[in-house]
């Protein structure tokens, strides 16, 4: 399979990422969704005028809550400090939820073995942009293009407390890494000088993105009318030349049964 640009031309290939089930009522996977509450909660929702925000928050696929359940951490070390309750079924929470490495550590199961193409894993963490209070994600890099065993999603409690997850809540986020490239990347750092082009676009966007402020500032009628620049949104550089490829939403697709 591959992925074409806004022109029609061959991008790159996509890789192939299988989820196989462990048990036949594993939680369910879906496309990462764009919303966050505390984003709705901005003054006119202008938290998702950041497009490379919301891009960020759909970039992968999220593992939800098959049950709700809470965890309580007594605030020591030991592996029985981590208390596991659901007022739904216990016996399904404690399938997902555990504190296999003590310390304060809130482990999750997702009940599914990944496999990815030669060269890419799956980048395992929360949903981006998103918190849960006195709990943190901890991300973790995995080679599922070989691994053969299920990994963990943990998060680590910050201080001795009750967290909830809700039924449908996700608690793992994953999306793909070419993690085989990676080493071979050389970053180069060099004066903006060296490239002239660019240069000046970094000026006229800079002088643009000023005047604009400054108009906002002064309250001129014809800047509010406009509420916010939408350049990088319609994927316009400072000539006003259109990327030749570029996104305003994901549209990840649904992991389908065979």
């Amino acid at each position: 399979m591959t992925l074409t640009d806004v022109s029609g031309a061959v991008a790159l290939a996509a890789p192939e990422i299988a989820c196989y089930r462990l048990t036949s009522d594993a939680p369910e996977i879906v496309p990462a969704r764009t919303a966050r509450d505390w984003m709705d909660e901005t003054d006119q929702r202008y938290a998702y005028r950041c497009l490379p925000l919301s891009i960020a928050n759909a970039s992968g696929w999220e593992v939800l809550a098959p049950v709700a359940f809470e965890a309580t951490w007594r605030g020591d070390g030991a592996h029985d400090a981590i208390r596991i309750r659901s007022h739904e079924d216990q016996a399904r929470a404690e399938r997902i939820a555990s504190s296999h490495f003590g310390h304060g550590i809130l482990t999750l199961h997702t009940e599914h073995l990944f496999r990815t193409s030669p060269g890419w894993a799956l980048w395992v963490r929360g949903s981006p942009n998103a918190a849960k209070r006195n709990l943190v994600p901890l991300d973790g890099l995995v080679e599922t293009d070989w691994l053969d065993f299920p990994f963990t999603m943990n998060w680590r409690f910050t201080r001795p407390c009750t967290v909830s997850f809700e039924k449908g809540e996700p608690y793992c986020f994953v999306t793909l890494v070419p993690h085989a490239l990676l080493d071979a990347v050389q970053p180069v750092v060099r004066p903006i000088e060296a490239a002239p082009e660019l240069r000046a676009a970094y000026e006229a966007r800079a002088r643009s993105r000023n005047d604009f402020n400054a108009g906002l500032k002064r309250h001129d009628p014809d800047t509010v009318a406009q509420g916010w620049q939408r350049d990088y949104v319609r994927g316009e550089d400072a000539a006003g030349r259109r990327a030749d490829f570029h996104l305003t939403k994901r549209r990840l697709k649904t992991p389908k049964p065979e």
